[in-house]
């Protein structure tokens, strides 16, 4: 791999943005090396011949070959954003992590956000938006707004919206989750945008228990990942 094209790939892959290297071996079967290109995700051009397999790709994750051309796939590792220190997201966290998700908790309430109850997880005893404006959510980031406090949840939910976010869930009831919409659409977020929080947060298994909120959040974190939501 060409230098140039290594040193624009560990930029995006360090700003988490997803790539695909695509090497055309027509012209380099003998030595295993062939003319390389690399395409970013939202900036491949339409009339590229390989659109519609790249963006394909971009969904599935997989490498592979199509032809003689042979596409590497990069995408970031995906994470999940809990907002609030509760119960539910003490079992969430290990649960998210044997999963393979970079996890985070941001709670302001240092009373729940303590090292005790989170010893094993990047932890922020501090306002969502001092941390999200530093740490921006993305498109392969998940958020799950656990604290029932407008103060807290409102604004990270509304930024994960903004921002794509592959799963957007908020814990609550029905009238909860329509105050919640009528402040967040007063706040100009579109219909379309609400329409994708999942609220009540999780898949309807029948849960109560904090551990069993909690396998239902991830089950449905996860199929919004692999698009089975």
């Amino acid at each position: 791999m060409e230098l140039e094209l290594l040193s624009r790939l560990n930029e995006m892959r360090s700003k988490r943005i997803a790539v695909i290297v695509a090497t055309d071996m027509t012209d380099g079967l003998q030595s295993g090396k062939g003319r390389q290109r690399l395409f970013v995700r939202g900036e491949i051009s339409d009339d590229e011949p390989l659109n519609d397999e790249l963006n394909a790709r971009f969904l599935s994750g997989k490498s592979g070959s199509v032809g003689e051309v042979f596409l590497a796939v990069y995408l970031p590792p995906p994470r999940l954003v809990i907002i609030g220190g509760v119960h539910i997201s003490q079992h969430m966290v290990g649960l998210a992590q044997a999963a393979g998700f970079d996890v985070s908790v941001i709670d302001p309430r240092t009373a729940f956000a303590s090292p005790e109850r989170f010893p094993n997880v990047t932890l922020h005893a501090e306002w969502p938006d001092e941390i999200l404006n530093d740490q921006p959510l993305d498109s392969y980031t998940a958020l799950a707004a656990l604290t029932h406090d407008p103060k807290i949840d409102d604004m990270p939910l509304e930024a994960a919206l903004h921002a794509g976010c592959f799963y957007v869930g908020a814990l609550g009831g029905r009238k909860t989750n329509e105050k919640r919409i009528a402040r967040l659409r007063s706040s100009g977020v579109s219909d379309d945008q609400l329409a994708r929080i999942d609220a009540p947060i999780g898949l309807d298994i029948g849960a109560t228990s904090p551990a069993e909120i909690a396998v239902a959040v991830l089950g449905s974190v996860i199929a919004n990942l692999r698009g089975k939501a």
